[in-house]
This record gives structure tokens, sequence and C-alpha cells, in this order.
């Protein structure tokens, strides 16, 4: 299985998983897997750093690179699937997420409900 992981999942993963599904965690968790981490979250989780939102002590990028993270690209592909994405989420970031796992075909893993009314392979994160 080819996993995105969106900003939350990503968080939770480098503390060691708290707050992951057991399937989450397990299909993370499997070698057999592909983690990816888009430059959308890198991007969300620094502006959430720099206005002061968000701590972390670990260089993020790195950190992941270290769990076996492959960083996908924003890509013009992606950006155009976005304009055609119905309106069930305003967040940008998390748009980008649904473009790229429809565009790469990546199952995405996630804590957000509002997601599932998008047309793209969901691992719920929580629950």
């Amino acid at each position: 299985m080819r996993l995105l992981v969106d900003s939350h999942v990503l968080l939770w993963w480098l503390e060691g998983g708290p707050g992951l599904s057991p399937a989450a965690f397990e299909a993370m968790a499997d070698g057999a897997n592909e983690l990816f981490l888009s430059a959308a979250s890198v991007w969300e989780l620094s502006i959430k750093q720099s206005v002061g939102k968000l701590r972390v002590d670990v260089d993020l990028r790195a950190h992941a690179g270290e769990q076996g993270f492959t960083e996908l690209p924003v890509t013009g592909a992606h950006a155009s699937v976005v304009r055609d994405l119905p309106f069930h989420h305003k967040d940008p970031f998390d748009r980008m997420l649904v473009a790229q796992a429809r565009v790469e075909g990546l199952t995405l893993v996630t804590a957000d409900p509002a997601l599932r009314a998008y047309d793209v392979a969901i691992l719920p994160a929580t629950g």
C-alpha cells in the first residue's frame, strides 16, 4: 500500500503513534508499505511553527526522512485537480492532499472525517 499522511498523522507518528488507530499504526509500521509526506504538509506545519501554534524540536523533513517517508512535491498536475474538487472541505492543504492522493494513486491517512466525502482511498487514522 502507498500511504500519504496528513499533517496530524505525521506528528502523531513522529511521537511514537499516540492517537493513531491500530489499523493506521500497523499500516504505517509495515515496511512493505510506502510512506509519503506532501510538501503541502511541510508548508502547513512550517506556517504553524512560524506563528507559534506548533512547537517541534526536530527538523520535520529530516526526521520524516529518517522514518522512511518519501517527500512528495506539489506539481501542476496536483494543482489542476484541486480546481475540479467539490467543495466538501475548505482547507487548501487538505484539498491538495486529496488531489495528490488521486493523481498518485495513494491512500490518504487522515483523522479528518470531512475528507471521506471525496472519491479517494482513505485509511482512518483514528477510531
